[in-house]
């Protein structure tokens, strides 16, 4: 079986923290510690997540408050983030929305 994708469908709420090893679709109300050594997490448009999230590789399209700590980050065109990004590789869309401080490179 090649790589699986976790999916957390709109309408799944969860209070706890989510480990993961390969790919996960997030469009829930997750409150709690994402997190991946090298996976990748795509936060949906309806996603809200309140805590960390910390992956190799993170696409954002909803809102995240919290940290984002990442390999690659993606800010896509009508996400909202109210915390700070330590990303190597960063873009953002027009129309993202940032409220915090980011740390690119390196």
């Amino acid at each position: 079986m090649a790589n699986p994708t976790n999916v957390l469908s709109s309408g799944i709420e969860i209070i706890g923290s989510i480990r993961f090893s390969n790919d996960m679709i997030i469009d829930g109300k997750i409150e709690g510690e994402i997190s991946s050594d090298k996976g990748r997490v795509t936060i949906g448009e309806n996603a809200v997540i309140k805590g960390d999230v910390t992956a190799g590789e993170v696409k954002v399209y909803g809102n995240v408050e919290g940290k984002i700590t990442s390999e690659r980050c993606e800010l896509k065109d009508k996400s909202k983030i109210n915390g700070d990004i330590k990303s190597k590789v960063f873009s953002m869309e027009e129309g993202a929305q940032l409220s915090g401080r980011t740390d690119i490179g390196g």
